[in-house]
């Protein structure tokens, strides 16, 4: 079974990509983030007929977030419960997988802005509320997948200038700190259980040849709790779609289970 992640950027600007790399890859279930479109405009017709059901969160202009499947969803989750988030930003659903249920939390994490702003305090509230519900969600079942856009480099070497960039924006310590605690909860970052190439990277600036210079940062996590771990066989970003004409500037991550 392979599950994979995705900030699109705009479903409506880039949902051919999105149908083309799902019929090269046709994984069990794709979570996207950064829909930027309301729940009336999602595109369930095509995505039916490319196979996949989905259940979105969906918001004008910005946010969104939306879990497609092969298989049925049920016990949906939208955003985090008793955090009062006008942000679309999280789903949860359980999958009637091949493998038996699986819960899938998607998240399109708070960017931030900058060290000391507004929006970063915000970030940091949201993260607390989000590991609450991790926590809670680990509880009732112990077979979970974290996935999305953390927008959080988790080491150094998920950066691809960690001394020039040390302390700010997805880089800090109290960033970090929280991505840790979601570790500390159970969960393995599935990326690195495995030997990776260095400077691997799931996000490039469009901005002065961000991915053809390989200027990069791995924001994009799928992270598995301990009773799925042991199936765990691989985990990779898949660049391909980066080199679209008007692509994401973010890779589909990519796990496989069993």
């Amino acid at each position: 079974m392979k599950i994979a992640t995705w900030n699109v950027n705009s479903l409506s600007v880039r949902l051919p990509q999105v149908l083309a790399w799902l019929a090269a890859n046709p994984v069990d279930a794709l979570c996207l983030q950064e829909l930027k479109l309301s729940d009336d405009k999602f595109p369930h017709a095509a995505l039916q007929a490319a196979g996949y059901d989905a259940v979105a969160l969906g918001q004008k202009t910005y946010n969104g977030v939306a879990i497609l499947s092969r298989h049925r969803l049920n016990a949906v989750v939208r955003n985090i419960p008793d955090f009062g988030d006008e942000q679309a930003r999280v789903i949860a659903a359980t999958l009637d997988s091949p493998l038996g249920p699986l819960r899938l939390l998607n998240g399109y994490f708070v960017n931030g802005q900058e060290p000391g702003s507004e929006k970063f305090a915000y970030k940091l509230r949201w993260l607390q509320a989000l590991q609450d519900m991790v926590r809670a969600e680990l509880a009732a079942h112990p077979r979970l997948v974290l996935a999305g856009d953390f927008n959080v480099a988790p080491q150094d070497r998920d950066s691809y200038d960690p001394e020039g960039l040390r302390e700010t924006i997805h880089h800090t310590s109290a960033e970090r700190a929280h991505f840790q605690a979601l570790l500390a909860l159970g969960l393995a970052d599935a990326f690195r259980m495995f030997e990776q190439p260095g400077k691997s990277y799931s996000w490039w600036d469009y901005r002065m040849l961000g991915f053809q210079k390989n200027r990069g940062l791995r924001i994009d996590h799928i992270l598995v709790s301990a009773a799925l771990r042991p199936a765990v066989s691989a985990c990779m970003i898949d660049r391909a779609p980066r080199k679209n004409p008007q692509p994401s500037d973010h890779a589909p991550v990519v796990l496989t289970v069993g």
